[in-house]
Order: C-alpha cells, then structure tokens, then sequence
C-alpha cells in the first residue's frame, strides 16, 4: 500500500500556461520548419533578382534617361517587405476564416478576370494585366490559390452528401476561367489550373474512369490548341524547332538552356554573368538560368532541392490529417506551387515550351510574390497544429 505523501511524491505535474496570447499560441502552432523554407526562397530571390536587374534596367533605358542597375532589386525588395506580413497574417487565421477569405477572394478575381478585356493593359502581346494608379496586377495570379481552396471546400462537401453536384460544379467554374485564360491569352495559367483541379478531383476519390476521361479531354485540348491557338502552336514549333529561321538566332528556351549551363557546376560568380544580357526578360520567366550562369548548376540543383523539400513537408504533414477539406486545400496549393516550379526550371532547361510563367519567390513580380505570399499563408494556416492537449494543469505519473 502507498502512503498518502508517497503517492503524492510519486507524481510530477506540469502547468500549461492558461493565458497566452494570440502571438504565442500562433508561435506554437505553426509550422516553423515550412515558413523557415519560404523565407530561404525569398532571400534566394533577392540574390536573384539583384543580378538579373541590370539586364532589365538596360532593356528599359533609353537615350534620354537611364535606369538604375538595381531598380528592379530595390522593387523586389519593397514587394517582399509587404508581402510577408500578409503571409504571416493570413496564416495567423483560422481554418473556417482562411477558407471563408479564400471563397471571396476567388469570387472577387473572377469579376476581375473578367474586366481584364476591358480595363486590362496589353504587354508583351498578351492583356493579362489591370492597370491602376500606381499599381499594376495580374488577376490570374491572385484568383490561383484562392481558386484552389474554393474547389477543395466543394468537393469537401461530396464527404457530407454524395448527390451534390459539386464535380460538375466544379468543372464548370474550372472551364469558365480556363477560357478566360485563353482569350488573353494564357495558356501556361490554363494549365496549371486544369491540373489544380484534376489533383483536387484525384484526391477527393472519384473514379479512376472519370480521370482516364479528363485526360483524353486534356490531350484534345492540347491538339485543339496547337491548331487554333496561334501563339500556342509558334512556341510549340519554335521548341520542336520546325519552320525555325536559324539565321535569325536562337530561340528563347534556346539561349535560356545556353545561359544555364554557360557557369558550369560552380559558376561565373556574381554581376560575372554575359550571356543573361541576351535573355529576354532575364528578371523574371528566365531568371532561373541567370542563377544558373552566376552561381553555378550546383545553385540551380539546391532551388530544386528546396522546392521539393517543401511539397515533401506538406505532404507529410497531411499524413495525420482526417478533415478532408484540409487535406484537398493543403495538397491543391502545394500542387499549385509545385507544378509551377517545375514549369518554369523545365522551361529554362529546354524540357519545355516557353510558358511565360514566373518561378515562386525568385522571379520579380508585385502580382507573383503578393499572390504567392496569400497562397503560403492560406497553406500556413490550414497547416497549423496544437501542441497543447488543453490550457490546464496535466498530472503524470513518474514510475515511482
């Protein structure tokens, strides 16, 4: 038999704090790790950007005024000083908020797409972009994540009642952005939002006939594209090089493949690089080869490394996770991140067809980074776990 004190002595208790403030419980809850990744991105991209701008800048300059070398660095940086605190506030939300902003955050760039026809300014041959005083965004970039998150609560829904209609519902909305998309055009974005939602439709357990027949629908999209989609079919062609002028040079993918590997494994070393000054848009769709040129294959491998390191973490996280809405947002967004990574790395290693499409975090952008920071910290929150059981004492015993 034990004794009173004994028992007593054989007890260790520990206290829970029960009043911690909202800085505190976030600081517990989020997940440290992916947040540590996304900052190293961005500071790569600042590296980045740094050594693309001078290219950009003499792009711009004229006869008559001249660009500052790091203007384009110097923007890049005030883009990241607003951007992650609206990541870190966005992940500070809870799930049924973070869900209830992304809905009418998709709602609200869907009527924006839709007056990119007339509000929108043409660049580069394509009206993508609203202009407003001052300030210049792109719809397409900020309706992603938020367009990821709307699809997942509705396909979350089929969990509570199977004869929702929310498949073709979701199929839909997907098909109305895709041929906005098209229109203006912008393929690469119709891409990654068809493959979005094809994850998304995975993931929520449908037939596996049903995915078979989305990508027999995507395969005659792509034929339909390369036959009435002019701008489509001329990068198709310039890639595969048929009809191709050598004589006029090479093409895009061409000189970004070029720039890539002219470092080698270590690289010409910063401000060393002479072949970016050839690359259009060094800045932002190539600027990937411009890390290649400047700091070597070794540098491009670790982007990769770090990019892969963070979907892998998201997805582990996921592994414990039983509401199905978080899991189709967690895993879409990562989706989202992921695949445009790969595009745009594919892209500058001549794997792929020129899609005009930024790489997450590194790429300049006010649209891009602003965009990408709503969608990390959408991912941030639905991520979030207690580590506390409770706010209350918790008595264990010590073996004695």
């Amino acid at each position: 038999m034990f004794k009173a004190g004994e028992l007593v002595k054989g007890f260790k208790s520990r206290t829970v704090p029960r009043e911690r403030t909202a800085l505190a419980i976030w600081f517990w809850e989020i997940d440290r790790v992916l947040l540590s990744l996304i900052v190293a991105l961005m500071a790569i991209g600042l590296v980045a950007v740094a050594a693309a701008s001078p290219v950009a800048a003499i792009d711009r300059s004229t006869s008559a005024v001249s660009v500052n070398p790091l203007l384009y660095f110097y923007r890049q940086l005030m883009w990241v000083g607003l951007g992650l605190p609206i990541m870190l506030v966005i992940s500070m939300l809870p799930r049924t908020q973070a869900r209830r902003f992304a809905v009418v955050m998709c709602a609200i760039f869907v009527l924006a797409l839709l007056l990119v026809p007339v509000l929108g300014s043409t660049v580069n041959g394509a009206k993508r972009w609203i202009d407003l005083p001052g300030f210049r965004f792109q719809p397409s970039e900020f309706l992603k994540p938020a367009y990821v998150v709307t699809m997942a609560w509705l396909l979350s829904l089929r969990g509570q009642d199977q004869s929702l209609p929310v498949i073709p519902l979701t199929g839909v909305i997907t098909a109305f952005v895709a041929l906005i998309l098209m229109r203006q055009p912008d393929f690469g974005q119709t891409v990654i939002f068809a493959a979005c939602w094809g994850c998304l439709l995975l993931l929520s357990g449908v037939p596996m006939r049903f995915i078979g027949a989305m990508a027999g629908a995507g395969l005659a999209g792509l034929v339909a594209m390369y036959m009435f989609y002019e701008n489509g079919r001329q990068r198709i062609n310039d890639f595969l090089g048929i009809g191709v002028d050598h004589s006029v040079g090479p093409d895009q993918t061409a000189l970004a493949y070029r720039t890539i590997t002219h470092g080698g494994f270590m690289g010409v070393g910063p401000g060393g690089g002479q072949n970016k000054f050839r690359l259009p848009e060094a800045h932002t769709d190539y600027i990937f080869s411009v890390i290649g040129e400047e700091f070597g294959l070794l540098a491009c491998i670790g982007i990769a490394v770090l990019y892969l390191a963070i979907v892998v973490r998201v997805l582990l996280k996921l592994l414990d996770e039983e509401d199905s809405f978080t899991i189709l947002a967690a895993a879409g967004l990562t989706t989202q991140f992921g695949l445009q990574a790969i595009i745009n790395m594919g892209v500058n290693a001549q794997i792929f067809p020129s899609k005009g499409m930024t790489l997450p975090f590194i790429s300049y952008g006010g649209s891009s980074m602003l965009a990408l920071c709503i969608g990390v910290g959408l991912l941030l929150a639905f991520t979030r776990r207690n580590p506390f059981m409770g706010r209350h004492t918790v008595v264990k015993w010590s073996g004695r």
